[in-house]
């Protein structure tokens, strides 16, 4: 099965340090993926890559860095959602092809790769990997054109889904986005640099200043040799739906997405939250640390006072070891901890971004009482969650999906919550102002797929 990569993408041209740059850039986007970083980057002598597993700190080092000469540079971190997490998955990917070295990462998901792999593997295609990145790198190569740019586009024509797309090639760093904008890809510049990132909390680490998004169904090429950038939209139009979970929970609140603030959208979706769902309490606690700025927006609101009842343990690896003797859940006290003081004998509002298979929000209720909470209302700053992702973000199946098959009642039962009130959709609209809701994806909530699942 291909793996859908939820990730971190940033390019970097004309730039003498482009590798560190690079590096730097996807420090600030790891959030956006803990399993692999990879980076490759160019000079006179070709394209250089290094990639592994791990956090982006610990793949490269100095010595790393160094064998990455070159002005021009694309980076990936890389969270394994479909298939698990294994090294061959690891962007970016590169191949010697047709049109020379080609370097190549991808956030988003392909929605009809299993189709284009069997019928490249009946062509005679061999794969290195489950990833659908590596799909579009053999669509490029085995397309009849007579240079990258064209082929390139002839690969994105066969397919559907989401991309935003960093390739690097010798002459030239281009990014693409899919015709609906799935995924975010902003552009920057440095003076005569270049840069792309999924993100603006990178350009801001870099210093960079963001200048606007990769629009979507746009190709920009920036030309190495003469720093010329060119743009065209070569794909067929359609009506853009970008993912608005981004917003609700994905992004860093630091960063702009689709030009607009992370937390400032979050604040109003509190906010609404507090007038859709009042309720009387003592204390609005977050869920660290997406539904922080959430809760600010609902103790605005309500009146009522925030703090940090829970803390968050962030220095909590991909693997730690467990206590032989059990410990009633663990796996949530390990990254979170109740601030018993604050808590005991309060009734609670408990903020977060949403319910997904709801055993997390159980644990956390559980522990919320344990602390000593005389009441814990559970307050979630989106609709209810009763679709799965098809276009990169990490979703369940729709059957483990709580939301998909219980009533508002049996989940506020099942997560042990006094009550429990979701955001509504029409507020969520209103938050990203969407006013006719067709400006952004909301399948997660829906059901209403841009482009149907393959």
């Amino acid at each position: 099965m291909p793996f859908r990569d939820e990730c971190g993408v940033f390019g970097i041209c004309h730039q003498a340090e482009a590798s560190r740059q690079t590096y730097l850039g996807l420090y600030a986007l790891q959030h956006r993926g803990q399993e692999a970083a990879g980076i490759c980057s160019g000079d006179e002598q070709g394209l250089h890559l290094h990639k592994s597993q791990g956090y982006v700190a610990d793949v490269f080092t100095e010595a790393v860095l160094d064998a990455l000469p070159g002005d021009a540079a694309i980076g990936h971190t890389r969270y394994s959602t479909t298939g698990g997490n294994v090294a061959s998955a690891a962007h970016p990917f590169l191949i010697h092809g047709r049109f020379g070295q080609v370097a190549l990462c991808h956030n988003g998901n392909l929605t009809n790769t299993e189709a284009l792999r069997t019928r490249l593997i009946a062509d005679g295609h061999t794969f290195t990997s489950p990833s659908d990145s590596e799909v579009l790198l053999a669509l490029i190569n085995r397309a009849q054109a007579d240079n990258l740019e064209d082929a390139l586009v002839a690969a994105l024509r066969e397919t559907q889904g989401a991309y935003s797309l960093l390739i690097l090639t010798e002459d030239a760093l281009i990014a693409a986005r899919d015709p609906h904008g799935f995924r975010p890809l902003g552009m920057g510049h440095l003076g005569e640099t270049v840069a792309f990132s999924s993100e603006t909390c990178a350009f801001d680490l870099v210093g960079a200043q963001y200048e606007r998004d990769v629009q979507p169904g746009e190709m920009v090429v920036v030309s190495r040799r003469t720093g010329e950038i060119r743009s065209w939209f070569p794909l067929p139009k359609v009506q853009p739906r970008p993912c608005v979970f981004e917003h609700i929970y994905f992004a860093r609140p630091d960063s702009l997405v689709y030009g607009r603030s992370v937390m400032v959208a979050r604040r109003e979706m509190g906010r609404r939250l507090a007038l859709r769902h009042p309720v009387e309490a003592d204390l609005v606690v977050p869920v660290p640390d997406s539904g922080v700025s959430a809760a600010l927006g609902y103790s605005e609101q309500s009146g009522i006072s925030f703090d940090f009842g829970i803390i968050r343990n962030h220095y909590v690896g991909r693997t730690f070891i467990e206590p032989k003797q059990t410990i009633r859940s663990f796996g949530v006290k390990v990254k979170l901890n109740p601030v018993r003081h604050l808590l005991a004998g309060k009734r609670v509002v408990l903020v977060d971004d949403s319910i997904v298979r709801g055993t997390t929000s159980k644990k956390i209720v559980q522990m919320v009482r344990e602390a000593g909470a005389r009441e814990v209302h559970m307050r979630i700053a989106c609709p209810p969650t009763t679709h799965s992702c098809f276009y990169g973000i990490d979703t369940p199946k729709r059957q483990h999906l709580i939301a998909s098959y219980m009533s508002l009642a049996e989940i506020t039962a099942f997560v042990e919550a006094d009550t429990l009130g979701y955001l509504d959709l029409e507020d969520l609209e209103g938050c990203m102002g969407d006013q006719d809701g067709q400006n952004f994806c909301y399948a997660c909530f829906t059901g209403d797929y841009p482009v149907v699942p393959g």
